[in-house]
């Protein structure tokens, strides 16, 4: 269970501010031009995020495996959302520079 706490801490301290940043448009400016659709970025990496609390806290909690099984296979679920988002906003990011 300590992995779990760890794990969650790690992910709260990465992934959770550079999502909100992206997000919210708060990005140096001498990255922009790298992370340009920003938005949808920001969106795959809060999916990522939310993987780590769904999996992490019913373990934590102490629930039974049926719950932490369903928890877990909506992590897998918004991974996969946050994934197609990323795949269709490379697609487009490259269409659109051709």
């Amino acid at each position: 269970m300590t992995w779990q706490g760890i794990g969650l801490a790690v992910f709260s301290l990465t992934l959770l501010p550079a999502g909100v940043a992206l997000l919210t448009g708060h990005v140096p400016q001498r990255l922009r031009p790298r992370l340009a659709p920003m938005r949808p970025r920001g969106l795959f990496l809060l999916a990522v995020y939310t993987v780590a609390p769904l999996n992490a806290v019913p373990r934590l909690a102490g629930a039974s495996p049926s719950i932490i099984l369903a928890a877990t296979c909506l992590g897998a679920l918004v991974m996969l959302a946050g994934c197609i988002t990323a795949i269709v906003t490379a697609q487009r990011a490259r269409e659109t520079i051709r």
